[in-house]
């Protein structure tokens, strides 16, 4: 009851401070010239209004509820000095900035913009370029980063750091937002109750989307195209991804998702095409895959071991080299009612369900792991010819992996 109290009266007094809040301008010309200088004068709950120029600023600390916002990007030019903006004050608005030149550091990692400990913050329609870390949002909660646009330029992992970086941190939105260039689009560390939905993340170093330790999550209506190694998941529960795009992820050691140690998890109505691999998934249970597009993939899925209690059911599996790559003799994996492209049975009941169950692990693909250099043998005779053998009698792939209802026709 003295919490409900505390925060109700918390609540007014921000929404007394709205009403008596002034508006201070910002511009070269004006009698307040630098966004230091205003937010040192300004009062909690004002506006600072920044008139379109150059500013050339860093280490600009926020310790007020305020709304910082820029007119027809304004540019904030760190000089590569460090890091440029850092919030320090709950109810904090960035909108509408142009921040450049944030200073590189092999001690510390210097953002363009960060929110230490702090609630109900909203970072929007921001451009962020020349950058070290981009938005790094550390131990704080009840916040929005939406439809910010983050574009760096990464040449290596060790002096490069990522797009948007939440650490210890809950209940964030992160939305519209188009992140290229830098090392992790999207990084998440132990940071739960986290949303993230309708981004985009391409042409990064290593991730489109990387993330340890976090759980309760929900990923929907995102891309991540052409990155190093495509999105990792790890060390996480209860997550869910759903109707994402992993697109042209390619590489020696590169996959459109990997999943490691992840448990009771949702990987629904995704495309996954033009991958190395697919989906690359090593100790994670009770994960159902459903709905999913693997398209014109190297590896459709991966599994490489302890893996227990999945089911795989109404996917799209086309033209994969590999439809599935078993590392286990043991299988209590699910597949059912799923659509195989290199299907050749037949459904005499035309109830729309092949009436001879499907094998999708072939023998090549336990083949080409043992020894990569035999995938040279790929359309051979010989290799159709051991495909068929391991159906009829299988030795080294397990004999209960079958999808012994699969669907005739393409699910739309």
């Amino acid at each position: 009851m003295c919490l409900l109290k505390n925060f109700l009266i918390g609540s007014m007094l921000f929404c007394g401070l709205q009403i008596t809040a002034q508006t201070i301008e910002v511009c070269n010309g004006c009698p307040v010239s630098s966004l230091k200088a205003a937010i040192k004068m300004a009062q909690a709950g004002d506006t600072i209004l920044v008139k379109r120029g150059t500013y050339k600023e860093y280490n600009i600390v926020v310790d007020k509820p305020l709304t910082i916002k820029g007119e027809n990007f304004p540019v904030i030019d760190g000089e590569d000095q460090g890091e440029i903006i850092r919030i320090v004050s709950d109810h904090v608005t960035i909108d509408g900035l142009f921040i450049v030149n944030v200073g590189t550091s092999y001690t510390s990692d210097h953002a363009a913009i960060r929110v230490v400990r702090s609630e109900h913050f909203l970072i929007q329609h921001v451009v962020l370029e020349k950058l070290f870390f981009g938005i790094y949002i550390e131990k704080s909660n009840h916040g929005k980063i939406y439809h910010n646009t983050i574009i760096g330029d990464a040449q290596d992992e060790y002096n490069s750091g990522n797009g948007i970086q939440l650490w210890y941190s809950k209940h964030v939105v992160v939305e519209k937002n188009n992140v290229q260039k830098v090392r992790d689009g999207i990084y998440l560390e132990f940071s739960d109750n986290i949303t993230i939905n309708e981004n985009t993340s391409t042409n990064n170093l290593r991730y489109g989307l990387h993330f340890m330790f976090s759980n309760d999550d929900l990923y929907t209506n995102n891309t991540f195209e052409n990155n190093g190694a495509g999105v990792a998941v790890m060390f996480s529960k209860r997550i869910k991804m759903l109707n994402n795009t992993f697109k042209k992820n390619w590489g020696t050691a590169a996959f459109g998702l990997l999943l490691k140690e992840i448990n009771d998890a949702e990987i629904k109505g995704n495309v996954f095409e033009e991958n190395t691999v697919a989906i690359n998934i090593e100790g994670s249970n009770r994960v159902v895959y459903s709905g999913n597009d693997f398209i014109s993939n190297g590896y459709a899925i991966k599994v490489l071991g302890a893996c227990y209690t999945n089911t795989f059911e109404k996917n799209n599996f086309l033209y994969n080299s590999f439809d599935v790559s078993y590392h286990s003799k043991i299988n209590d994996t699910i597949f059912q009612h799923n659509y195989w492209s290199s299907y050749t049975g037949y459904d005499l009941d035309k109830d729309g369900v092949g009436d001879v169950p499907y094998r999708p692990v072939k023998l090549f693909s336990y083949i080409v792991n043992k020894t990569p250099e035999t995938i040279i043998l790929m359309r051979s005779l010989f290799i159709d010819i051991i495909d068929f053998s391991e159906k009829v009698s299988p030795v080294f792939t397990p004999d209960n992996l079958l999808d012994m209802t699969p669907h005739i026709k393409r699910y739309k």
